[in-house]
């Protein structure tokens, strides 16, 4: 019974935020203005109630003086005595007024008018009767019997002498109700000031979202955070200038190449050579530049952005290069052996056929055939004492055969096995210009040479082909990077060889002779490894 299938796990899905970017500014930006709106309507409601506070007792000083000024209040308040009838004048005065209270006090400060008929004759409260009876004019805030008012209080003279003080006031609610007023014929404005931060906040949200490409916050902090991971695992050095040419962004392998510069940077101080090149090519898609770096070569990917900057991402020439080699060994193994398996399966399929139709002494011949040819050719490359080279040329043996291109190395040629250390830089050449042998043939049939030499000013190897030769055109500038008659992308082999063997002190050259184009390449004698220290024993010592 077979065990029930597990369930599938439900797709993992990217938590989005509930709420965007837009709708969080726009309720911050309406918080904003919610505080900036408070904490003016407080400021307004301080400055309304001091001006309230002022006209409120600019009003009741006015008041005091007109009633201080009437003959029956002077002789009231000169007699000193209770008057029923001069608390009913002032009391419909007051009414005309529109004050809270009147109140009209002799010299001690007793009462003689007042809106509240049981407190007569009872002394005046607040403590600011100082200044009146002094004979000066007064506004104040106090508490009296009828509560917290604003009051104006003047004193009342009969013949150059203080008789008595009248007092007008306004009770606190009055201030406040007027600022009230004040506030309500203001809150059309703070709402349409509301309206139109409000309408600007949507408009500033969604232009900034617009900017950042309707990104939300979270998705930008993981973009950079993935930017930034990018860059540190980059084995490229990578610069970014702005259009002020300005280097604004500079990845950890470039750090350590410009010397950890600090950003922004002219691109000018830091990498001359690239700000001169770009002022004289112009700011173009570009690849494979080779420029210098520090004195070292450098090949440079320029890739320009929409704002006028570029992105340059730089790595070492001589890392390329090695990559480059590698690719081209391991292209020409899998050569090799296709044409191994492809020459393998002919010679079966011979080898079958004879014997199928009863011919084994011929199928023997066949094989006798192989093997001698086979020993023939390991025989010229006895002296060879270079393993990758000699397995090297053995499938460019089979690869000539599949092709059909005579294929033969000169008896006699010679290598020593001290070589070894630089087997790389031999198969490389050997591979290369054997390979460019075979392909100026152009699938016609020919001869392809190769002859290996050594004496003791050192190594000379020679790779000579049948094919037309090359042209003058492009014979002029033959070792250098992308020269090549083969169409685009090619041109960089012999720039390769060249740069490796001129790198141990040899020169490669080409030449045409009996009708036959030659490759030459010499390599100066190896510099023998310096014999190790004799460490004396202790009976010499």
């Amino acid at each position: 019974m077979s065990p029930p299938p597990r369930p599938r796990p439900a797709p993992v899905r990217e938590r989005l935020p509930r709420r965007g970017l837009q709708f969080r500014l726009v309720r911050l930006h309406l918080l904003v203005l919610c505080a900036m709106t408070l904490a003016l309507a407080g400021v307004q409601t301080v400055q309304l109630y001091g001006q309230a506070r002022e006209r409120l007792g600019e009003r009741a000083i006015t008041v005091s003086r007109l009633v201080a000024q009437l003959p029956y209040v002077v002789v009231g308040a000169a007699a000193g005595r209770q008057n029923r009838a001069l608390n009913a004048e002032v009391e419909v005065l007051r009414a005309q007024a529109g004050a809270d209270f009147i109140v009209v006090g002799d010299r001690r400060g007793i009462r003689l008018a007042h809106p509240v008929p049981g407190r007569l004759g009872q002394p005046m409260e607040g403590g600011d009767n100082v200044g009146p009876l002094a004979g000066r004019e007064i506004v104040s805030v106090a508490r009296g019997s009828l509560g917290l008012s604003v009051r104006g209080k003047v004193p009342v003279q009969q013949g150059g002498r203080v008789v008595g003080v009248v007092s007008t006031g306004y009770l606190m609610p009055q201030v406040w109700h007027l600022v009230a007023e004040a506030l309500l014929s203001l809150t059309p404005w703070f709402v349409l000031a509301l309206g139109l931060g409000t309408v600007g906040a949507v408009w500033a949200a969604r232009r900034l979202r617009a900017e950042i490409l309707n990104l939300e916050p979270e998705q930008i902090a993981a973009l950079v955070g993935q930017h930034r991971a990018v860059l540190a695992a980059l084995r490229e050095g990578v610069i970014a200038v702005d259009g002020q040419e300005c280097v604004t962004l500079v990845s950890a392998r470039a750090a350590d190449a410009l010397l950890d510069v600090p950003v922004p940077t002219p691109l000018e101080d830091v990498w001359p050579e690239l700000s001169a090149h770009l002022q004289a090519t112009g700011l173009l898609r570009q690849q494979n530049v080779e420029l210098t770096l520090g004195g070292e070569p450098v090949l440079v990917n320029i890739e320009p952005l929409e704002n006028g900057g570029f992105v340059a991402s730089f790595r070492d020439r001589a890392e390329a290069l090695a990559l480059a080699d590698e690719l081209t060994h391991a292209r020409g193994f899998v050569d090799v052996l296709r044409a191994q398996t492809h020459e393998y399966q002919n010679r079966l399929h011979v080898l079958s056929g004879l014997l199928q139709l009863g011919r084994p002494e011929e199928a023997l011949r066949v094989l006798d055939a192989e093997i001698e040819q086979g020993a023939q050719f390991r025989g010229l490359l006895r002296d060879v004492q270079v393993p990758r080279l000699v397995a090297l040329l053995a499938g460019k043996r089979e690869r000539a055969q599949e092709l059909g291109i005579a294929f033969r190395v000169v008896p006699e040629s010679s290598l020593s096995a001290v070589w070894e250390r630089h087997a790389d830089t031999l198969v490389t050449a050997v591979g290369n210009l054997t390979e460019n042998a075979f392909e100026a043939l152009a699938g016609r049939p020919g001869t392809v040479t190769v002859l290996i030499g050594e004496d003791p000013e050192g190594v000379q190897i020679e790779v000579e082909d049948s094919g037309p030769g090359v042209s003058p055109e492009v014979a002029a500038r033959l070792f250098t990077r992308g020269a090549s008659s083969k169409g685009e992308g090619r041109g960089y082999g012999l720039a390769g060889v060249c740069a490796r063997v001129q790198a141990l002190g040899g020169e490669i050259r080409q030449a045409r002779r009996r009708d036959r184009t030659v490759f030459q390449v010499n390599l100066p004698a190896l510099a023998p490894f310096p014999a190790p220290l004799e460490v004396p024993s202790v009976e010499q010592a």
